[in-house]
């Protein structure tokens, strides 16, 4: 969770080629932002609409999957959309961001 809030202070949220990183929710940010943000909170609460997906913490979406960090068995992972099947887990927010950037370059 360390990395996903330093990559908060750099940059509030992505919105590149598909690949949706949520950022602070507008209304708990000091300032006016600029670009439209996807908030953290706003859409976990959105997915948590579906009973199976409140194991997961969601910090990304893009056309075909999740990025997650699985509470249960306490791994990030990638997970298909909108099925909820496993594509394959992680071993840092890092990672995983890497991942998800090089599958959308």
């Amino acid at each position: 969770m360390a990395s996903y809030i330093e990559f908060l202070k750099k940059t509030n949220g992505l919105n590149f080629n598909g690949l949706v990183i949520y950022g602070v929710d507008r209304d708990l940010l000091d300032r006016k932002a600029n670009e439209d943000v996807h908030g953290f909170i706003e859409t976990n609460a959105i997915w948590y609409e579906n009973d199976w997906q409140k194991r997961y913490i969601f910090f990304g979406d893009s056309d075909t999957a999740w990025y997650c960090y699985d509470q249960e068995d306490r791994a990030y992972v990638e997970i298909d959309k909108p099925s909820g099947t496993f594509i394959q887990s992680f071993d840092s927010f890092d990672s995983m961001l890497s991942q998800a950037l090089e599958t959308i370059l």
